[in-house]
């Protein structure tokens, strides 16, 4: 009888591990899921303000988790500001972090 109780236990723990470990894996996935789409979206963010700023190579974008940083030097404090209105207008932007200097003339 006891051994019979031991082993009913011994496979309900078993079971339960199995659920437990394929909830980790499950969520695991879902976290990798979601880092992708976030590096995807960064990258598509710096492609359209990339594209909006043509104009002005001498601008570098980059962004992470949809934080733009814009950097390099430009003309004037208006190209600045406008490239800073640019990318605010993009969607998906949550901030615009200026590292822009205005050259000297």
């Amino acid at each position: 009888m006891k051994t019979s109780k031991l082993i009913t236990r011994l496979m309900i723990a078993a079971a339960l591990t199995v659920t437990g470990a394929a909830y980790a894996q499950q969520e695991g996935a879902l976290a990798g899921a979601a880092k992708t789409s976030a590096a995807s979206t960064d990258e598509a963010i710096t492609s359209k303000i990339k594209a909006s700023l043509a104009d002005q190579k001498q601008i570098g974008v980059t962004t992470a988790d949809g934080v733009v940083t814009l950097s390099g030097s430009v003309a004037s404090t208006d190209v600045g500001t406008k490239a800073i209105q640019v990318a605010s207008a993009v969607p998906g932007v949550k901030e615009v972090k200026s590292e822009l200097t205005v050259a000297s003339k």
